[in-house]
C-alpha cells in the first residue's frame, strides 16, 4: 500500500481513534485513502473467516453509482480482491462471495429506510461528501443506529468523514470539524495537492491549477488548498471578465444560450445573448436591458415578449456567427406571466433556471472565471 499512499496520509493509517474526519481541497486524494483503508480494514477479517459490513453514505443516493461504489471497486482491484466480491446495482452493494462481508451503500435522503437496516457486524462507516449533510445532527443519527451493531471483534467503530471545506468560513462543517481539534477521539486531518509525494497528479493537471492560481488566487485556495478563504467585499473578481475587441478568428461559435431575468413594474428585465465557442470558451455576446425606473407607462409581459423575440431573433441569425445552434434558452425560475406570455406568443419555451443552493450556483461562475474561459464582446448586432 506505500506506493498507493501518500506518506502525508500515514496518521491516517496509523491512529487508534475512533473518529477521523479528513478535509482538504481537490486532488489531495483523501477518499483514495479512506476507501483503501476500508477494503484493508475488512480483509482483516475476511482472512479470519469473519464477516464484517461497512456502510457508506452520501447526502443524496442517486450520487452513488459514478461515485463511492465506484471507488470500493477500485480499491478492492488494487488489493487483487475484486474477483471474488460481487456487486449489486438494484440496493448498491458489493459483497464478498466467501464469507458474506459486504459494503452498503446508502443515501441519507432515505434516511428512515437507512434508520430500518439491521445490519450488524459492523466495523466502519463512512461519510463522503460530508459538507453536503445539513447539521452534525444528520451524522449523530446515523452514527448511533450504525454504533449499535458492532461487530463483537471490534473496538469500535470506526468512523470518516472526508469533504472538500466549503468557502464560507462560518459553514457548520468548518465550524464543527475546527471544534474537534485536539478531541482524544478525533483526528482532524487536512490535505492537499501538496502533500502528492508520489506523483498521483499529473502535469496536465497541474498546469491547470497553475493558470487557475494565476487568474484567482483566491479560488485556487479555496478549491485546490482546501482553505475557506470567504467570499471577500465582492461575490466576483471583475478583473477575471475578459474584454474582446473583435471575435476570435480561430475559434468559431458553435452554440447559442439565452439567459433572462425579469422585473416587470419594480425591477429591470434584462436577457443576455451568449456564445460558446469550439474551444470551450464563453463570450457575452449582446444583452436586451430595459428598466421601469422613472416611467410612467411600464411595459406589460405582452410588450416584452415581443422585444426579447426581436432580441433573440436578431442575435440568433447575426453573420458573425451563422450557422452556430440556439441551444437553450433559460429564465427566471420565479417568473411566470413572461413565460407564458412568450409562449402564447411564439410557441417557444423558455426553460425555468433549476436553481440550487447559492454557494453553489456562485461556486460554478468562479470555476468558469478561474479557468479564464468568460470573455465579453461588444454588441453586435
Amino acid at each position: 500500500m506505500q506506493q498507493n499512499v501518500n506518506p502525508h496520509f500515514k496518521p491516517v493509517w496509523k491512529t487508534k481513534k475512533p473518529y477521523n474526519i479528513l478535509r482538504g481541497g481537490r486532488n489531495s486524494f483523501k477518499s483514495s485513502v479512506i476507501v483503501l483503508q476500508l477494503v484493508y480494514m475488512m480483509l482483516q477479517y475476511i482472512t479470519r473467516g469473519e464477516k464484517a459490513n461497512i456502510v457508506v453514505i452520501r447526502k443524496v443516493g442517486n450520487t452513488i453509482r459514478d461515485s463511492v461504489f465506484l471507488k470500493i471497486q477500485w480499491a478492492l482491484e488494487k488489493f487483487d480482491m475484486l474477483i471474488h466480491f460481487k456487486a449489486t446495482v438494484a440496493s448498491f452493494k458489493i459483497t464478498h462471495m466467501g464469507t458474506g462481508s459486504t459494503f452498503y451503500f446508502y443515501g441519507s435522503d432515505d434516511f428512515q429506510k437507512l434508520k430500518s437496516n439491521d445490519i450488524g457486524n459492523i466495523i466502519a462507516v463512512w461519510y463522503e461528501e460530508a459538507a453536503e449533510f445539513g447539521s452534525s445532527e444528520e451524522f449523530d443519527q446515523t452514527n448511533v443506529t450504525f454504533m449499535r451493531q458492532k461487530h463483537a471483534l471490534a473496538d469500535f467503530v470506526r468512523i470518516f468523514w472526508s469533504y472538500n471545506p466549503p468557502r464560507n468560513p462560518y459553514h457548520w462543517i468548518n465550524e464543527w470539524s475546527d471544534g474537534m481539534v485536539g478531541d482524544d477521539d478525533y483526528l482532524v486531518h487536512d490535505s492537499s495537492y501538496l502533500n502528492d509525494e508520489l506523483g498521483f497528479v499529473t502535469e496536465q493537471v497541474l498546469a491547470d491549477m497553475e493558470r487557475i492560481k494565476r487568474n484567482d488566487f483566491d479560488y485556487y485556495r479555496y478549491i485546490y488548498l482546501g482553505e475557506p478563504v470567504g467570499l471577500g467585499s465582492n461575490v466576483y473578481n471583475m478583473n477575471l471578465f475578459k474584454g474582446l475587441d473583435e471575435l476570435p478568428s480561430d475559434d468559431r461559435i458553435i452554440g447559442l444560450y439565452y439567459a433572462m431575468d425579469t422585473g416587470h413594474s419594480h425591477s429591470a428585465t434584462s436577457c443576455g445573448c451568449y456564445g460558446l465557442t469550439a474551444k470551450g470558451k464563453v463570450i457575452r455576446l449582446n444583452g436586451y436591458y430595459y428598466s421601469p425606473a422613472g416611467q410612467v407607462r411600464k411595459k406589460a409581459p405582452s410588450e416584452l415578449s415581443q422585444d426579447i423575440h426581436a432580441f433573440v431573433t436578431a442575435t440568433a441569425t447575426f453573420e458573425h456567427w451563422h450557422g452556430a445552434r440556439l441551444q437553450q434558452r433559460t429564465i427566471d425560475s420565479a417568473e411566470a406571466a413572461l413565460r407564458n406570455q412568450y409562449l402564447k406568443d411564439f410557441g417557444q419555451h423558455w426553460s425555468p433556471v433549476a436553481k440550487k443552493k447559492k454557494v453553489d450556483m456562485i461556486d460554478y461562475v468562479h470555476d468558469l472565471l478561474a479557468q479564464g474561459r468568460f470573455y465579453v464582446c461588444p454588441a453586435w448586432a
